[in-house]
Parts: C-alpha cells; sequence; structure tokens
C-alpha cells in the first residue's frame, strides 16, 4: 500500500512550533550524516542507534545508567537515507500538527520521545538477538499516527494513490488511511515472525502506534482539543 499522505482537513489553532522544530532538527542531524566518511558513519549509528542483543544486555547490567538509555533517544534523530528521513517527516508533517494542537508544545515533545522509545522496545523485543543498529524517526512518527487516529477520526486525508501504472490524487478518511498503513506494518512485521528478511523494523512502527493511541489520552489538553460533528 504505497499511500503517501499530502494534507489534511483539520485545521490547527496555531503554528506548530514543535513539530517544525522536529523536523528541521532532523533534517540538519542527516545532513551531518552525509557529510561523514562511511567509517565516521557506522561508528556513529554503531554507538548512537539501537543494537538490540547488545541493548538487552545493558538493561540487565546497567539498567539506571544514562549510557543505557541514549541510544533509546538518539537513534529517533538518525536516518539511513534522505527518502527514508524525507518520508518520516512528511507522515510528521501532515499529522503532527494536530496532535501537537491537543496537547501543547512541551507535551507534544515529550509525547514524541516516548513514543519513539516504546516503539525502540517493541523492535528490542522483536529482535533481541540482532546485533544490526536500528536507526530512525518510524516509532515516533507512527506514534502521532497513532494519537492523530484515536482524536480525529472524522478528518480526511488527501492522500497519493498509485493504482497500477497511474498516480492519482484521492480524499480518504483519516481512519481508513491509518487503518491501512497500521495493517501493513503489521502484515509486515508478522512476515517477519515467519522468517522474512527485511532491513524495515516494523514492529518498531506497530509499538510506537500503539504507544501513541494510549498516551494521547494521557497527555491530551483537553481545552485545546477540536471537537467534530
Amino acid at each position: 500500500m504505497g499511500l503517501i499522505p499530502l494534507r489534511d482537513t483539520i485545521r490547527t489553532r496555531r503554528f506548530p512550533v514543535a513539530t517544525v522544530s522536529i523536523i528541521v532538527v532532523n533534517i540538519l542531524i542527516f545532513v551531518f550524516q552525509a557529510s561523514l566518511t562511511p567509517a565516521q558513519l557506522q561508528h556513529l549509528v554503531a554507538n548512537f542507534g539501537i543494537v538490540p542483543a547488545l541493548q538487552i544486555q545493558m538493561f540487565v547490567l546497567a539498567p539506571f545508567s544514562i549510557e543505557t538509555w541514549i541510544p533509546m533517544f538518539t537513534s529517533i534523530f538518525l536516518h539511513g537515507g534522505w527518502f527514508h528521513v524525507l518520508g518520516n517527516m512528511l507522515y510528521l508533517w501532515v499529522f503532527g500538527d494536530n496532535v501537537e494542537d491537543t496537547m501543547g508544545r512541551g507535551r507534544f515533545l515529550l509525547f514524541y520521545l516516548l513514543a519513539g522509545l516504546a516503539g525502540g522496545l517493541a523492535h528490542i523485543v522483536s529482535a533481541a538477538q540482532s546485533v544490526i543498529p536500528t536507526i530512525g524517526a518510524s516509532g515516533a512518527v507512527a506514534g502521532v499516527l497513532g494519537a492523530y487516529f484515536v482524536t480525529y477520526p472524522h478528518s480526511r486525508v488527501l492522500a497519493l494513490v498509485p493504482l497500477l501504472f497511474i498516480i492519482t490524487f484521492m480524499e480518504l478518511p483519516a481512519v481508513l488511511f491509518l487503518f491501512l498503513w497500521i495493517g501493513l506494518q503489521l502484515v509486515n512485521g508478522l512476515i517477519g515472525i515467519a522468517g522474512a528478511q527485511n532491513m524495515v523494523a516494523w514492529w518498531a512502527h506497530v509499538g510506537g502506534f500503539a504507544a501513541g493511541m494510549v498516551l494521547i489520552k494521557i497527555l491530551a489538553d483537553r481545552s485545546k482539543v477540536l471537537r467534530q460533528t
């Protein structure tokens, strides 16, 4: 399902400072990554990405050490390529502003980090033996999608939809768009469990999405939630 979101129909009450700031930071960090030599980049990813097998050892040996938890958050701001970072930031741009509206800037930043943490933990559980570093904001962004799914069920999303050899624009109910998105993540995650090899941390997406659905209930500022009819 190659749906590409372009915009939604819910207007925000104020400029999404936190969302835009996260996008800018991610782009700047990726530009920095692109300036590194292959050896330097490999060192960066190995030290600041999530290595599931190593991370589990750290949780057991030093669960309260700051060094144990640093990769769980720094990994959220690293990406493997322009397509990776721009894809994540597009989803964040389309859905993040409204979610930020429901909780305010400070809470949204906390929400984003917690959703990313949940996604990282889900990936570790699903790939406990892996020694391959994992990076990307997908878990955190998936949390934003989960929060949007719960908060704005009546919204609609304008999406770019490839149909065979034709690319068309289609306005879809947000619930349907996000249901198809999370369904794809679950299917691919189950295929991975069955033994198929892939380089995408599908369960990080699922974990982040689920966390977002829960965290929005906790962190949303009820006075700022947009009511829909």
